[in-house]
């Protein structure tokens, strides 16, 4: 009988349901139970407080905090996936291949951040780094940031997208705060470094309003003082984090979607906004040209006015060439059955070796 290789996955970092690794490992997790088709004994790492268990569908380790001193499976498995670099599995504790997949390396980009906290955040990722086998970056951008920092790692970095689900409204669904006259759109923290307080600039002279979804921090302080400053704080929405139905209805009824974004390793809501077929004006920063692709309209500058006027001519080019199929096609490029196969597929050459 042919050995079946045991590998488990970490997606401790799910146990909040409104953020980025929530979505990231309940779309990797079944892609790869659905493309595993018995080539792997797969069992997933969940934190106690993650509501989501893949249906049963897969063997669950529970994380305890005693993990970090002693990890009793530590001989158990031909491979461990560590999903994010957070690393609450320490990769030490573990007698396995091991792949780590980071997301971003924002801590070096953000403006806030001194040279001690940015190089006690190397110093840690490097620790990490040099104790696996393999890295994934969620972006091309990702990888020449690791690549830039830690040079020894230039033979055993692979790039693989992140997936994106196509959603859904549910017939006759309308969410707590529905604009009923054309609105704009964005969702994400409500940090500086998303950069949402430059927005209010784009409905100057208009009659557009505005909805902004996701975690508040006191930063939604800075963008309502840019919407008095602007005169549209009556067309200002700030709904706070929203459910699936909520977004998918603000996705598909939007004029278009907006992501001005400093600091992003990925960008899954302007692919979700794509698969709607919407115009995306995004940031040319971090990775979002390797996301929006030939398709979205980018802001060259952040200043007002020069925002005001790539929108109009964006929105100009938009209705003017219909390019609602293109769009779709471009978000159809990242799917979650895809990159799990690139990541089965890299299970297997690291099992390899």
């Amino acid at each position: 009988m042919t050995h079946q290789p045991s590998i488990l996955v970490t997606f401790d970092s799910m146990k909040n349901a409104n953020s980025g690794y929530f979505y990231f490992g309940k779309g990797l997790g079944n892609g790869l139970i659905n493309n595993n088709h018995d080539r792997f004994h797969l069992e997933f790492y969940l934190h106690q407080r993650t509501a989501y268990r893949f249906d049963d569908k897969v063997d669950i380790l529970q994380l305890s905090k005693w993990h970090q001193l002693y990890f009793p499976n530590r001989n158990k498995y031909d491979l461990v996936h560590i999903t994010d670099d957070m690393c609450r599995l320490n990769p030490a504790w573990v007698n396995a291949k091991k792949i780590m997949t980071i997301h971003d390396m924002n801590r070096v980009h953000v403006e806030t951040s001194t040279p001690e906290e940015i190089e006690k955040y190397l110093q840690k990722l490097r620790k990490n780094i040099e104790q696996v086998d393999h890295i994934v970056a969620i972006s091309q951008f990702v990888a020449n940031d690791i690549q830039h920092y830690f040079p020894q790692t230039k033979d055993k970095v692979t790039v693989i997208y992140n997936g994106a689900d196509a959603l859904t409204v549910p017939d006759g669904y309308k969410p707590v705060v529905a604009p009923t006259k054309p609105f704009l759109f964005t969702i994400g923290l409500l940090s500086r470094q998303k950069n949402f307080h430059l927005l209010p600039a784009l409905l100057q002279d208009n009659e557009l309003e505005l909805v902004i979804a996701g975690i508040e921090t006191p930063h939604v302080n800075v963008i309502i003082a840019e919407a008095k400053k602007f005169g549209c704080l009556d067309r200002l929405h700030i709904t706070g984090p929203v459910s699936d139905e909520a977004k998918a209805w603000y996705y598909q009824n939007c004029t278009a979607f907006l992501f001005p974004s400093r600091t992003e390793g990925f960008g899954l809501p302007v692919i979700e906004a794509m698969h709607f077929g919407k115009p995306v004006f995004l940031s040319k920063y971090t990775s979002l040209p390797e996301v929006g692709g030939d398709v979205a309209y980018y802001f060259d500058s952040l200043e007002p006015a020069a925002m005001q006027q790539t929108f109009k001519n964006g929105m100009d080019d938009f209705l003017s060439r219909n390019l609602s199929w293109e769009i779709k096609q471009q978000a159809m490029k990242f799917s979650w059955d895809r990159a799990a196969q690139q990541y089965l597929q890299l299970y297997e050459q690291i099992l390899s070796k």
